[in-house]
């Protein structure tokens, strides 16, 4: 690797990993938002935004030019391929983030005790998926990202729980029927930040070990 090219690829570590850091605070806070029921906190969040949207074009434009300029192959193409595709999964995860905050505004004005915990718990094992595909990406950690893979299910399992809740209080409480339709609405967001951090974590499995593992069943 020449010294240009070796330079611009820690350039683009480093910027992903910028992206990164302000989609998993924007996730942390609508979380916080939405159990808290602080509209301030989540009004910051879809603000937030549109930094995220910079950040995704900035990364985007680096990983293009390191394209055209350097042509990098083997391992250093790989690298520049995941970011491609890793920098569009974290600024979806930013939309999201975004989504649920909206959902914590409304939600501020409703009582879903029953729910919350549940939301909080499903929340706290994806912002951890988020966070491990990130470590994966920068330490090359294929068996971390392999754990996030797996780690899926287990959100999925949670998100299935609150559906079904959600659909025994639509019976029960029909009054409240658009609070709880909003409140699945969130846990259906948490579920795709989930899926996202998959997303991240198996771009991370073709970049070091150089298996694609997409719409694969995990082993």
């Amino acid at each position: 690797m020449s010294h240009h090219l070796f330079r611009q690829i820690e350039k683009l570590k480093q910027k992903i990993l910028l992206v990164g850091t302000y989609v998993e605070e924007s996730i942390a806070k609508a979380v916080d938002s939405l159990v808290n029921k602080d509209r301030e906190l989540a009004a910051s969040v879809i603000q937030a935004d549109d930094e995220i949207d910079r950040l995704e074009v900035e990364v985007e434009e680096e990983c293009l030019k390191t394209l055209a300029l350097y042509q990098p192959v083997a391992a250093d193409l790989r690298f520049v391929i995941a970011v491609l595709k890793i920098n569009n999964d974290l600024e979806r995860m930013g939309d999201l983030a975004t989504n649920m905050a909206k959902r914590a505004i409304f939600l501020a004005q409703c009582e879903q005790p029953e729910l919350i915990g549940d939301i909080r718990t499903m929340a706290v094992k994806a912002q951890s998926m988020v966070k491990n595909s990130l470590d994966a990406l920068v330490n090359h950690d294929g068996k971390l990202a392999r754990q996030v893979r797996e780690n899926d299910d287990e959100v999925d399992a949670l998100r299935d729980d609150i559906q079904a809740k959600v659909r025994r209080l639509m019976r029960e409480q029909p009054e409240k029927f658009e609070c709880w339709s909003k409140l699945n609405s969130a846990s259906r967001h948490v579920e795709r930040i989930a899926d996202m951090a998959t997303n991240v974590a198996e771009e991370v499995i073709y970049l070091v070990e150089g298996e694609i593992v997409r719409h694969r069943p995990q082993d």
